[in-house]
């Protein structure tokens, strides 16, 4: 009994240096599951957690015993922030809202923007037929995203995906940037900086304000078409995106890359599947003819039939129209 949580703390998360109470989120997940394991053989609950929560020891327990059941069954169990709290407040719905933000914060996990915004179904993304590999991604910068249905993101290295493929000469750089930046040669460092860009990676400030060295992707969303920024609401669509992504962990459904290179994916963030979220806002248009799936079009329609977002306008251009006569240059 409770191999699979065993298996998950031993060989995937084991929890990483801490600090306050459990660090950065990504120590916070980790931390979480190695209380899991622990409760699970010891009835045991964290002694730090009651200067977080109100309730009870009893109670506490009653908790930890619901989210190891609720860990146990999650296929596949979460493996971001983002996920890990989707699970907390799916499990613990109807216990006092400020003991499960309490427990949120006490594993540094984040707090959704609104609590009703989280559906069961839809906190662990499925792995969609045709999907290749899943990226998961730091949070997300707002200058990243570059209109409604695009953006850049960047994944730490010490994936095991990355880690073999980093280049010398890329670590190198980072660390001649870092010493540049101690001596205050800020022109060395800016060279460098762009050197790493160059070669398709970035530096981004850790929970501790470290620098991280990252790998870049640019990311085209599957199955939808935003109008351009240059569009009549092209503008309104990629403001929705940013409220939707800004500051957060993704998790990346890869089917392969387009002609520009971009890697062609599903997004989900913070129990939401993005697309769907676009589409039925209204905030962009079914792109049948990359993607076949019936569930795009309801949605579409849903938004239509409810003039929401750019279907307010009578007649809409569609992007791809848009495009054949204003061609871009990447």
């Amino acid at each position: 009994m409770g191999n699979a949580l065993r298996f998950l703390y031993g060989n995937c998360c084991k929890p990483k240096t801490q600090e306050s109470d459990h660090g950065s989120v990504t120590a916070g997940v980790s931390a979480l599951v190695h209380d899991l394991f622990n409760y699970e053989n010891s009835s045991q609950v964290p002694e730090r957690l009651s200067q977080h929560v109100a309730s009870s020891k009893k109670a506490q327990a009653k908790w930890y015993n619901k989210l190891l059941q609720a860990w146990k069954g999650a296929k596949p169990p979460p493996k971001t922030a983002e996920q890990a709290s989707g699970l907390i407040i799916q499990t613990l719905k109807g216990h006092p809202k400020a003991d499960v933000e309490g427990l949120l914060r006490f594993y540094g996990l984040p707090l959704p923007y609104n609590w009703n915004e989280i559906p069961a179904a839809e906190v662990f993304p499925p792995r969609t037929e045709g999907v290749q590999y899943e990226l998961q991604t730091y949070p997300v910068d707002a200058k990243c995203i570059a209109d409604g249905d695009g953006l850049t993101v960047y994944v730490d290295v010490a994936d095991p995906r990355e880690a073999p493929h980093v280049p010398k000469a890329v670590r190198s750089a980072v660390s001649r940037r870092s010493k540049a930046r101690a001596s205050r040669d800020y022109r060395t460092a800016d060279a460098l900086q762009t050197n790493i860009a160059d070669a398709g990676y970035g530096v981004v400030k850790g929970p501790n304000n470290e620098d991280i060295l990252a790998k870049m992707y640019r990311i085209r969303m599957r199955g939808i078409d935003a109008p351009e920024n240059q569009q009549l609401y092209g503008k309104e669509a990629k403001q929705e995106l940013t409220k939707l992504l800004q500051g957060k962990s993704l998790t990346i459904g890869v089917y392969g890359e387009d002609q520009f290179g971009r890697l062609v994916g599903d997004i989900h963030c913070n129990g939401q599947f993005v697309q769907k979220t676009m589409l039925r806002k209204g905030h962009a248009w079914h792109f049948e003819k990359h993607d076949k799936r019936s569930e795009f079009k309801k949605w579409e329609k849903e938004a239509r039939d409810a003039r929401r977002g750019l279907w307010a306008s009578p007649n809409p251009q569609k992007p791809w129209e848009w495009r054949k006569n204003n061609p871009r240059d990447d």
